[in-house]
């Protein structure tokens, strides 16, 4: 069996054809469940190929067996992803989600390209719709703990940007709305505005 190579690991709400795949593994983080749990798609006919050892809790085959019983599971967070499942497929599935994403995604970055104070941390090409990136544009390098305190004062938490590239960093999760996209882009405008 010739593995079908995998496009790079990112945080994705696309329709996906599994029957392409042996092995999907993810973890639900945040946009399926509490982080930390994780979900396995596999291929019956992939079982038992390993031609080297195999501990039995790595082994798929102990976990099928024992209906995903082998050890004590995470009780909660398969509950809560069970839930956000039933929810998804409430709305539209995958295909409703994804829609409902790039149109959150491309709300923010619109406002990022339009915003005289802010620019974008990643080509257009490579943008993700789950984690949007940006930074003060130059010559504004300044303004960002004053941006920060400003989104803060109007509920905006969390968009503090990785350590490593700084800036900011909104995640458009799944459980985050339209509504709470254009209250960041209203406070990103109102922003520019005390400083035209």
């Amino acid at each position: 069996m010739k593995p079908t190579p995998s496009p790079a690991p990112r945080t994705r709400t696309t329709p996906t054809d599994v029957s392409k795949y042996a092995l999907i593994y993810g973890g639900a983080q945040k946009n399926a469940g509490p982080a930390g749990v994780i979900f396995a798609i596999i291929r019956k006919d992939a079982l038992g190929k390993v031609s080297r050892y195999l501990p039995t809790m790595l082994d798929y085959r102990t976990h099928i067996e024992k209906e995903s019983m082998f050890n004590t599971p995470p009780v909660f967070s398969i509950f809560v992803m069970n839930e956000t499942l039933k929810w998804l497929k409430g709305i539209g599935g995958v295909e409703e989600m994804n829609r409902i994403n790039k149109r959150k995604a491309a709300t923010l970055y619109a406002e990022i390209d339009r915003n005289s104070l802010f620019t974008g941390t990643a080509a257009v090409e490579d943008r993700s719709i789950m984690n949007v990136c940006f930074v003060m544009a130059p010559g504004h390098e300044d303004l960002q703990d004053e941006f920060m305190a400003f989104a803060k004062e109007r509920g905006m938490v969390g968009i503090k940007g990785h350590r490593s590239v700084g800036g900011f960093r909104a995640s458009l999760y799944n459980a985050c709305s339209q509504e709470d996209v254009d209250a960041l882009v209203a406070c990103m405008q109102d922003f520019e505005k005390l400083h035209k």
